[in-house]
C-alpha cells in the first residue's frame, strides 16, 4: 500500500476569524494557522476529517507568523500560505503529484492567480530556481520537503515583512537562504490557487519609505553588486514607479537605503 505524502498549510493572516478561515481558504488538508491579532489563544477543530491548529498571537509580523508555523509543522510537505488565497479543488493532489514526479526537489514554487498589478511571477514551465531568478517568488508559491527546510535550519528574517520595520522582501531572503544551504528549488507552471484581491497591509504607494527599504533588502540580497542593481530596478520599472517621485529622486532614497547599514 502507497501512502500519501502527508500535506500541512503553513498559513500567516492577521485579525482572522480562525474557526472559519479553512473553510474561507478551501483547505484540504492539515494546517497549522497563525493569526496576528493582539492577543495569545489556541484552537483546534476538524475539517474534512484533516486537523486545524489556530495559534493567535499578540506580536506582529509576517515573518514571525511564518516561522512559528514552520517550527510546528510535521507534514511531509509544508505549503506557505496567505490569508486572502482560496485554494483550488484538488490542489493539494496536485503539489503531492508534483514532488512524487520530481523526487529531487527540496522545495517547488507554484502559481497563484494575483491581480495584474501584482503580478511579478508567472511560471509558464518547469525550470530550476537558481541565484538570478529566485527573487520574484511570493511566500505563498512555496511549497517544501519539512525535513529538508528543517535540517537546512532556514527561516523567514524578522526585519522585512507586513508588521515589520523594513516593508517587504521576507520571502526573497527565504528563498536566497534555502539556496545558501544547498537546497533544490523547482518552478511548477501548476496553479493551485486565486488571490483574493484586497488592500496591502504594507504598500501605500511608490513613496520615500518604498524605496528606501527596497534599497535595505537589496543590501541584503546582493552586497556589493545592491547599488548596480537598484539602478537596473528603477530602469524597468521606472514607467510605473517613477511617474511622481522621478527616477533621480528613486535611485537616490534607493541608494541611501542600500548605505543605511
Amino acid at each position: 500500500m502507497v501512502v500519501k505524502m502527508k500535506l500541512q498549510m503553513l498559513v500567516s493572516a492577521v485579525n482572522q476569524e480562525v474557526l472559519t478561515l479553512a473553510d474561507k481558504m478551501n483547505i484540504e488538508t492539515d494546517a497549522i494557522i497563525v493569526n496576528q491579532c493582539g492577543h495569545f489563544s489556541y484552537d483546534e477543530y476538524e475539517r474534512g476529517g484533516h486537523r486545524i491548529q489556530c495559534y493567535s498571537l499578540q506580536e506582529k509580523g509576517v515573518g514571525l507568523s511564518r516561522n512559528t508555523a514552520l517550527m510546528r509543522s510535521i507534514g511531509d510537505i509544508s505549503v506557505f500560505a496567505d490569508e486572502d488565497i482560496v485554494y483550488k479543488v484538488g490542489y493539494a493532489e496536485k503539489i503531492r503529484k508534483e514532488f512524487e514526479r520530481n523526487k529531487e526537489a527540496d522545495i517547488i514554487l507554484f502559481n497563484v492567480k494575483v491581480a495584474e498589478a501584482r503580478k511579478t511571477y508567472w511560471n509558464q514551465e518547469d525550470k530550476k530556481v537558481r541565484w538570478y531568478n529566485y527573487g520574484r517568488y511570493p511566500a505563498y508559491s512555496i511549497a517544501g520537503r519539512t525535513e529538508a527546510l528543517h535540517r537546512a535550519n532556514v527561516s523567514f528574517s524578522l526585519l522585512f515583512g507586513g508588521g515589520a520595520k523594513y516593508s517587504n522582501g521576507e520571502d526573497s531572503l527565504f528563498l536566497k537562504d534555502c539556496l545558501k544551504a544547498g537546497l533544490r528549488l523547482y518552478a511548477s507552471p501548476i496553479v493551485i490557487g486565486e488571490e483574493i484581491e484586497r488592500e496591502s497591509t504594507w504598500f501605500h504607494g511608490y513613496n520615500e519609505k518604498f524605496f528606501r527599504d527596497r534599497g535595505v533588502l537589496y543590501r541584503y540580497l546582493y552586497g556589493r553588486m545592491a547599488i548596480p542593481f537598484s539602478l537596473r530596478f528603477l530602469l524597468v520599472h521606472r514607467k510605473e514607479m517613477c511617474t511622481q517621485i522621478g527616477l533621480k529622486q528613486a535611485y537616490r532614497w534607493m541608494r541611501e537605503g542600500v548605505l543605511e547599514l
